[in-house]
């Protein structure tokens, strides 16, 4: 019997039970979808998707059959190519010769999760509120820096201050401050039922190696697993500071993320 696969505009439900297979994955599409805000194209075979790609800033591949989202991608002229490594390898095979080439390629960036709770950091962890906007903006901005190579008050400085501010007012930022310094901050790329996912994980340079990182991410796991049986990230291979801090807390490794950055 020849399976044929097709490709389709997946409806909610569709998209909801495929990112349920592996919910940690595709936390980031699996929220999106929720609150309405992707622009999702899929490939059905017998019913079922078997891949799903959102297409907009970032283009975010899930998978068998990646490929086959070469064309939106090209049209979409995107920042950023992300997802699990396997699936975003096969996307770029595709379209490599049809994109500008990449500023940076990432590969076997680890996705670290936690399902336990770990034992109490004692910090000042606290959601940030409104009152923290402005100082919360140059710190993000600090931390997309660090990570991306790319500075956003540069590139977008109004954009960048309403999704920071965007951001606090979903719940989905958080901070230990003391005396106007930032101890730790952290905010959540997507929530779902199954998980969250936490990025720009950061402390302010003059607190650093002091273990407060640590310890404030312990109090926010702790929090949120409170709500949601994981907490998930990825982190590059090389940060090893980082990567000291989330297996310190008790995140184990899974599955590995590429990121090719434009």
């Amino acid at each position: 019997m020849i399976r044929v696969m097709r490709a389709v505009q997946p409806t909610l439900d569709q998209t909801l039970a495929f990112c349920a297979e592996q919910p940690i994955e595709r936390v980031f599409l699996e929220d999106i979808a929720r609150r309405g805000l992707g622009r999702f194209s899929a490939l059905e075979q017998d019913g079922r998707l078997i891949a799903l790609c959102h297409v907009g800033a970032n283009v975010v591949p899930s998978g068998v059959g990646t490929a086959s989202f070469a064309d939106a991608t090209v049209r979409g002229q995107a920042r950023m190519i992300i997802g699990e490594e396997r699936a975003v390898g096969e996307l770029w095979a595709e379209v490599r010769g049809r994109m500008p080439a990449p500023r940076d390629d990432r590969p076997g960036q680890p996705v670290y999760v936690l399902a336990i709770p770990p034992s109490p950091g004692e910090t000042g962890l606290r959601r940030a509120t409104l009152a923290d906007l402005d100082l919360l903006v140059p710190a993000c901005a600090a931390a997309h820096r660090e990570e991306i190579g790319i500075d956003p008050m540069i590139r977008d400085p109004d954009g960048f201050r309403w999704r920071t501010r965007a951001q606090i007012e979903e719940g989905r930022s958080w901070l230990w401050l003391e005396d106007g310094v930032i101890r730790f901050k952290a905010e959540a790329s997507a929530w779902t039922p199954s998980a969250v996912q936490l990025q720009q994980v950061w402390v302010d340079p003059a607190a650093r190696n002091r273990g407060d990182a640590k310890r404030a991410l312990r109090d926010l796991c702790r929090l949120l697993l409170e709500q949601v049986p994981a907490v998930c990230l990825f982190v590059r291979p090389e940060n090893a500071p980082a990567i000291r801090v989330y297996e310190g807390v008790g995140m184990e490794r899974s599955i590995m993320y590429r990121s090719l950055i434009f």
